[in-house]
């Protein structure tokens, strides 16, 4: 959630932006209209973008002072940052008589924000050569903004984010003035967010709410509501730029989310249904991606239970195993084990042949799937499910990082515990190389299960554990 962090600030600081070019016409306030091409002067020179008034000029005096400007452009080397249909800008009438300006209110309607991360890491809205050049303080008691939108895109990474149809209210919007590169610390306000819809990377939040405030460069998100894979969750959202490097806490929780909202994620249909608690505890800290990624901890937990397999007997399919040989285990993982890994390695395997009618029903009783990340390393804790018949378990860790396996490998297990069919997978996220299963035992031909028989009596039955965690064998 980094990246939703950063586009929040940049939003702000666009709104901030067409703060500004309003109270710039207030030197014109007699015959505005006579005076746009002077005031979008004005505003451009005070900004260091090209700032445009595409509709009129309005002035108003009761109750009070209120200026409304319409369509109004922000652009920076030719491109748009910011726009508004309609800016409206509320100055405290006594003040005025005094020669004073006094900003009480603002409010836009229609505004939208285009933001972008170059591939040279900076933001379009960023002023490079004019990092240390002062900003003028202000302070503004309300602020509002309806029917607001946010286009985010990281051309450094291909990173993409939507916000929809927001309404925020910002109280107390302070800034004391100083460098540009000291906006985020001495930036304060209070507010409240609404937005209809958050898309990122095929994942939709929608009727999100929140509270957000800024104080000594410390953003904090909290509550946070919002319905996520068909699931009303909570969770916070804390940013600290009071240090030169920003850290960044996550975490978030949906009880009962329906397990079919996820597959509509994966663009696949409805091949389960039942409910799914997921939890997520991640922390961050650097200045760019590559940092975030290498600095990510935390945990990662999904957890279900009696999920119902439309169209798919699991059971029916690895009883036909041995026979044909030709179902993959890694398969099974992309589409269940919905953590981490379902989101990763869906990207390389063709999730549809997988939950495509093979006829029947089948049944989920438990699915685990616990992560713990360290450095980027999302490592396998517990991560298995069993069906009416048999357990499927996996090992091994993702590298988000160098978006790569790290000896995963996904195995049929026994009631012991022990691999009867494993699978590996190496590689990247994108281009995966999926080994071929390994048959460690085969049921064919009684005097093959006399023989194994015999040995396990001799033996005492040992084997080297692959699975010894929560999800317990089919009774």
């Amino acid at each position: 959630m980094p990246g939703l962090t950063r586009t929040t600030l940049a939003a702000t600081v666009a709104g901030v932006c067409l703060l500004v070019v309003v109270v710039a016409a207030l030197s014109f306030l007699v015959d505005a209209n006579d005076h746009k091409a002077r005031l979008e002067a004005a505003a451009s020179e005070a900004l260091g973008m090209e700032v445009s008034i595409g509709g009129r000029l309005g002035i108003s005096f009761f109750p009070g002072v209120l200026l409304t400007l319409e369509d109004v452009h922000l652009r920076q080397r030719g491109k748009d940052l910011a726009s508004a249909k309609s800016a409206r800008l509320g100055i405290g009438l006594l003040p005025l008589l005094r020669q004073q300006v006094r900003v009480e209110s603002v409010e836009l309607d229609g505004a939208v924000a285009y933001i972008e991360r170059e591939r040279d890491g900076h933001f379009n809205f960023e002023k490079r050569q004019a990092a240390q050049a002062s900003l003028p303080a202000f302070s503004v008691p309300s602020v509002s903004l309806k029917g607001a939108a946010i286009t985010y895109a990281d051309k450094q990474f291909g990173d993409a984010f939507e916000a929809r149809n927001c309404a925020l209210a910002l109280h107390q919007l302070q800034l004391p003035g100083g460098p540009r590169a000291a906006l985020l610390k001495g930036l304060s306000f209070g507010s409240d967010l609404a937005c209809a819809e958050l898309s990122r990377g095929g994942v939709t939040l929608s009727d999100v709410k929140a509270s957000a405030s800024m104080k000594e460069g410390v953003f904090d998100l909290k509550p946070v509501t919002a319905r996520v894979f068909g699931a009303q969750g909570s969770g916070s959202l804390q940013a600290s730029f009071a240090s030169a490097v920003p850290v960044y806490s996550l975490q978030y929780k949906a009880t009962q989310s329906p397990v079919e909202e996820f597959f509509k994620s994966m663009a696949v249909k409805k091949v389960a249904s039942g409910r799914m608690d997921v939890s997520t505890e991640l922390s961050a800290q650097g200045s760019s991606m590559k940092e975030l990624r290498q600095s990510l901890k935390g945990r990662i937990s999904l957890r279900g239970k009696d999920l119902t397999l439309t169209g798919t007997d699991l059971d029916g399919v690895f009883s036909r195993f041995e026979a044909s040989q030709n179902f993959s285990l890694v398969d099974v993982g992309a589409v269940f084990f919905a953590g981490p890994l379902g989101l990763a390695i869906t990207k390389g395997v063709d999730v549809a042949s997988v939950v495509q009618d093979a006829g029947g029903t089948g049944e989920i009783r438990t699915l685990v799937s616990e992560w713990k990340v360290e450095r980027g390393v999302a490592q396998a804790q517990d991560v298995a499910m069993a069906t009416k018949e048999n357990r499927v378990a996996l090992r091994g860790g993702l590298d988000f990082v160098n978006d790569q396996f790290n000896e995963v490998t996904l195995a049929l297990v026994d009631a012991k515990g022990c691999a009867k069919v494993q699978q590996k997978v190496r590689g990247s996220f994108q281009n995966p190389i999926i080994e071929k299963p390994n048959l460690l035992t085969t049921l064919a031909g009684p005097a093959l299960r006399l023989l194994k028989k015999g040995s396990a009596l001799v033996l005492g039955g040992q084997c080297d554990v692959f699975y010894a965690g929560s999800v317990a064998a089919p009774k």
